[in-house]
């Protein structure tokens, strides 16, 4: 069973970032331009903790998540949208550029989700690593397929129909700015806001739309751990092997 968040990480372990917050008046501005979760190459990410640190002293009545990422880790996500639906602001999600994997359903928690023109939206069913025997492997499927339904849940809680959403989820389906307004997985299209380009390497998505290839030398080096990688990061791989899906 594959889990291709590792991957994601190294491809994107050089990508430019941008999480911080900010707050004018009645309405304040968090900015996930970020991998979901720890990405244990950098450091970096937006952890639910880092989250909840970011809200820490907001007390705007509009909280906009601006948000370009290319997802990660599926529990980080969800226990964001668990620490959104306890904050007493309305959430507006704005894709500025893409919401994929587990940025999606953050979007999808929101109050009001907004695309920007050009903008995509990617949904796919939940991704893990197993080892041990049958028992071990049944047990993993029966997890995998809770976490699919839950996230399910979240997306046809915005109207979208729920069969609909089973299906794009199994097929791992990017939509357009349009393509998620009709599905009911976005309310609007901003007619002002400017689609962030895309800097994230989606090499890792089956189905992700063509993006600019990185050199093939620095593409063969990112697909594979540095020789001189240190032990914290060697160890955080190794336990992707028995952690959660993604």
């Amino acid at each position: 069973m594959k889990n291709r968040l590792p991957k994601l990480l190294a491809l994107n372990k050089d990508a430019k970032r941008t999480f911080r917050a900010e707050s004018s008046g009645s309405e304040a501005t968090i900015y996930l331009y970020d991998i979901i979760g720890e990405d244990f190459w950098t450091g970096e990410g937006v952890t639910a903790k880092r989250f909840l640190e970011a809200l820490d002293g907001i007390d705007a009545k509009v909280i906009n998540l601006r948000i370009n990422s290319p997802g990660g880790d599926v529990f980080e996500a969800r226990t964001i949208t668990t620490i959104m639906d306890g904050h007493p602001a309305r959430f507006v999600a704005h894709v500025d550029g893409l919401a994929a994997s587990a940025a999606s359903f953050i979007a999808a928690r929101a109050d009001e989700v907004v695309m920007a023109p050009g903008s995509m939206l990617m949904i796919h069913n939940a991704w893990t690593m197993a080892m041990g025997n049958r028992h071990s492997m049944l047990d993993t499927a029966a997890l995998l397929e809770k976490i699919d339904g839950t996230i399910a849940d979240d997306y046809a809680s915005r109207g979208a129909d729920r069969a609909s959403v089973v299906q794009m989820m199994d097929a791992e389906t990017w939509l357009t700015a349009e393509d998620a307004v009709t599905a009911k997985l976005a309310d609007r299209i901003s007619a002002k806001a400017e689609k962030v380009a895309n800097t994230w390497n989606l090499a890792a998505y089956e189905n992700a739309p063509e993006i600019e290839e990185p050199p093939a030398e620095q593409a063969a080096e990112d697909d594979q751990p540095s020789p001189d990688h240190d032990a914290q990061v060697r160890a955080r791989l190794l336990r992707l092997m028995e952690t959660e899906p993604a």
